[in-house]
């Protein structure tokens, strides 16, 4: 035998009328009254010294410097004995009375200096008290004499150690304990006359909505500095990878283009002998058939980085051979260029001449854009182990109809690139005349030495 349980089932939207926007609202709001103002309430959080470079440790001289690292917490002693001075004074006739008002009244803005939450209770509850020792006879406030603006210290620094939220919290609160200890006390009468509750409200409010603004601005502000930092970090990579994807392109044309004349060499190398042998036809054979799957290989791993719409060039790429026609554009442009050649000029690889043709072409064209009417020379040195280039320009002429056009420094990192590919160095500096110089050497192998030479 076997028992059937039936369960009644819930209506639908029952839940979600139980869960209505406002039981959220509410639900949220003490949520954050609970974290805010009642969870870790005594928690050890030391105000910690001005950072240098702020306000108080900005100028001055090194002792200044040293005290206003300490500026804040001297603030907040200074207001506490204020307070204690006030509270002193003010019933300096109630003898030991007078002593702990003077106590209740500075202690809670000592201790926002470490445990700021914990402190604004301390501040409520310490008014409660003499209240209640007081028996509420000899004055129509719920503060204490110095506890007006020993209350406003504290919810203020309390203020700008938390979140705004928090603020909004303690004016509340401290609007309920001042409206229920007028009630307690039988003060309703005098509400409006003499009380010091409502200027309370007001410099409370004052004070919690000027901090929260400039707690808001200072995040917003942080928020940006962090956006911005992330962004151009972002957009750093993405031009150093634009770099490399333009490098990897112009490479893969020139290794293409070099792979594609050993396999027709190969190919054509056995008609040019009268009857070879037949290793020697099965030697080029192979050497085609290896030279067309290295080109195969090539074009499937390095095509990757061309993009959709991009054609490779019908000429071959640039070498330095092509500079005439580069400097002749340039001057075209209104760029006054001399080129010096030093050095036994050799025939180099050609990634090394590409690289140097560009090198030279985006520093001239940087003379253009942010040095309009300087003159520029380009240096070209021939030396045992690389290939040296300089290229410096004068500084443009101060009264210039034409601005210098700003950069993000794309063609800088594109030469060091290039420079670093090759295992070379470069540096890029300002001159002392107010120029610009690019200084590069790019190492050359030696040529290994032919079987049977000398």
């Amino acid at each position: 035998m076997t028992d059937t349980t039936h369960t009644q089932p819930i209506p639908p939207g029952r839940t979600a009328r139980q869960r209505s926007p406002e039981f959220r609202f509410a639900a949220d709001a003490l949520r954050g009254l609970r974290q805010d103002l009642f969870h870790q309430a005594f928690a050890y959080r030391p105000l910690p010294p001005t950072e240098p470079g702020g306000r108080f440790t900005r100028s001055g001289s090194a002792r200044m410097r040293e005290y206003g690292a300490w500026a804040p917490h001297m603030a907040v002693a200074a207001v506490a004995g204020l307070s204690a001075f006030v509270s002193v004074v003010g019933t300096y006739t109630d003898g030991l009375f007078g002593l702990l008002c003077a106590l209740l009244a500075g202690a809670p803005v000592l201790l926002t200096l470490v445990r700021p939450v914990g402190a604004f209770w301390v501040s409520l509850a310490g008014n409660a008290l003499a209240l209640f020792l007081d028996g509420g006879t000899t004055r129509e406030s719920p503060w204490l004499p110095g506890g007006f603006v020993a209350h406003l210290a504290v919810v203020t620094v309390v203020a700008m150690r938390t979140r705004p939220r928090t603020a909004a919290w303690m004016w509340l609160l401290t609007a309920v304990y001042g409206f229920f200890t007028y009630g307690l006390f039988g003060w309703s009468d005098d509400l409006g006359h003499g009380s010091d509750l409502g200027p309370m409200l007001f410099f409370a409010g004052a004070f919690l909505l000027a901090v929260s603004v400039r707690q808001t601005l200072r995040q917003a502000r942080r928020e940006v500095s962090v956006h911005q930092t992330v962004t151009a970090h972002e957009r750093s990579r993405r031009t150093l990878l634009e770099e490399r994807t333009t490098i990897a392109r112009e490479l893969h044309d020139v290794v293409a283009h070099h792979m594609s004349v050993v396999a027709i060499q190969a190919e054509a190398a056995p008609y040019r002998v009268q009857n070879p042998p037949p290793e020697l036809e099965k030697a080029f054979a192979t050497i085609r058939e290896n030279a067309v799957a290295a080109l195969t290989e090539l074009r499937r791993v390095l095509g990757v980085v061309r993009a959709q719409d991009y054609e490779a060039p019908d000429a071959p790429q640039p070498t330095l051979a092509d500079l005439d026609a580069l400097l002749a554009n340039v001057r075209d442009a209104g760029l006054d260029v001399t080129r010096t050649v030093t050095g036994a000029v050799r025939e180099l690889p050609q990634g090394v001449e590409l690289s140097a043709y560009r090198i030279v072409q985006e520093a001239l064209s940087n003379t253009l854009r942010h040095a309009p009417g300087a003159d520029a020379k380009v240096e070209i040195g021939y030396v045992l182990g690389g290939l040296g280039l300089r290229v410096v320009n004068g500084a443009p002429p101060a009264p210039s109809l034409i601005k210098p056009s700003p950069g993000a420094g794309h063609g800088i990192t594109g030469m060091r690139e290039r420079v670093s590919m090759l295992n070379g160095e470069m540096t890029a500096a300002p001159t002392a005349e107010g120029g610009y110089e690019v200084a590069v050497f790019l190492p050359v192998p030696a040529a290994a030495p032919s079987e049977g030479g000398a």
